[in-house]
């Protein structure tokens, strides 16, 4: 998998990067906070959502203004002015009708889209999201929002992670050392402490509450119930406020999924499920999804073929048992096998790929 970066500007000039990778139905990911489009593709924190949006279908994506491969110094920081780099980033990706994903602060800018050009989508998928920014959901959210734009200032540009890792714990509760530590560089990678304030401080007033009401097109609201950066109460407002939305809760405590937790596997069935696609076919001769494991998860699913446990894996391998389960998590949700029987079903599609000529 491979993805194309190109650019274009926004009405106000501001350079966007945009990226293309997939085949299939096209996708469009509305840009949230702190990304960088080749610091991503190989993240242990959003490659696995790459992979799954882009295997049967086409996904676009791009980075925020101020934010990764798109210009850093703007001078607008508005819903007006993300709608419009929504809107230019579709016309120049050459996309006409499209699923729209926005998660986080980007589902607020998805609602904004889908109300102004409901002749444009397919679909609408908001997770993590919400109608109504920080500084609109009482004083206790208002507090949080003013101590994290303090650390943002404090510490954002330090090499010592320890101000930017409050934002980590935030998003990933249940990450690894090693998710944490690059979820700490990202933001470091991805923008200037004084955009990073810029930037929060502009979701704090969001208010799309009227414009949910407005959209017309099918929609899925998919919310953690433990996400300690938008409650689930927001998730569940917006899915009243959108007519017709269905919702969906998954038991986790991140605001980004990861891949080794079981919602994670939850989230790409009821999106296929929504959408109505299935993963891209695979090339004749293979074993079905096998060829898209990396050389790490062939690696343990061929011990676990052979029967090894997983503390048997880990001690073979020189991993943490931790990091076995999450390849095999992985590996799971490419074979799309699930349940008490995956460990089986993987082991066996293993084992008769190993047999064909």
């Amino acid at each position: 998998m491979s993805q194309k970066v190109g650019y274009c500007a926004a009405p106000d000039a501001v350079k966007l990067a945009y990226a293309v990778h997939g085949d299939g139905p096209p996708i469009v990911r509305v840009a949230t906070w702190m990304t960088h489009l080749e610091f991503d593709w190989e993240s242990p924190v959003w490659r696995h959502w790459l992979e799954a949006l882009g295997d049967g279908h086409t996904l676009v994506r791009y980075d925020e203004r101020g934010c990764g491969l798109s210009d850093r110094d703007v001078d607008d920081i508005s819903l007006d002015a993300w709608v419009a780099d929504l809107e230019s980033v579709v016309d120049a990706a050459g996309v006409d009708r499209f699923a729209l994903l926005g998660v986080s602060t980007g589902a607020a800018v998805a609602v904004a889209y889908a109300a102004r050009h409901p002749e444009r989508l397919t679909h609408l998928v908001l997770y993590g999201g919400y109608a109504r920014g920080r500084t609109l959901r009482g004083a206790s959210e208002r507090r949080l929002q003013d101590a994290l734009v303090a650390a943002i200032s404090a510490g954002w540009t330090n090499p010592d992670p320890t101000f930017r890792h409050l934002f980590s714990m935030l998003f990933l509760p249940a990450a690894t050392a090693e998710q944490m530590g690059w979820y700490d560089d990202l933001q470091r990678q991805s923008t200037s402490a004084a955009t990073a304030v810029r930037l929060y401080h502009a979701r704090g007033p969001l208010n799309v509450v009227e414009l949910a009401a407005q959209v017309k097109t099918k929609t899925l609201v998919v919310h953690a119930l433990g996400d300690r950066v938008v409650p689930v109460d927001e998730g569940r407002l917006l899915a009243t406020l959108v007519p017709g939305a269905r919702l969906v809760v998954l038991e986790s405590a991140n605001h980004i999924l990861l891949s080794d937790e079981p919602a994670w596997a939850s989230f790409v069935s009821e999106l296929r499920a929504f959408l109505g696609t299935e993963r891209a076919t695979t090339r004749p001769g293979v074993g079905v999804g096998v060829e898209e494991l990396s050389p790490r998860e062939l690696e343990v699913l061929a011990l676990v073929a052979a029967g090894l446990t997983n503390e048997a894996i880990a001690e073979s391998l020189s991993l943490s048992v931790r990091t076995v389960e999450r390849h095999l998590t992985n590996t799971y949700v490419k074979l799309h096998v699930s349940g008490k029987a995956g460990r089986a079903a993987a082991a066996a599609r293993f084992s008769e790929t190993l047999r064909r000529p």
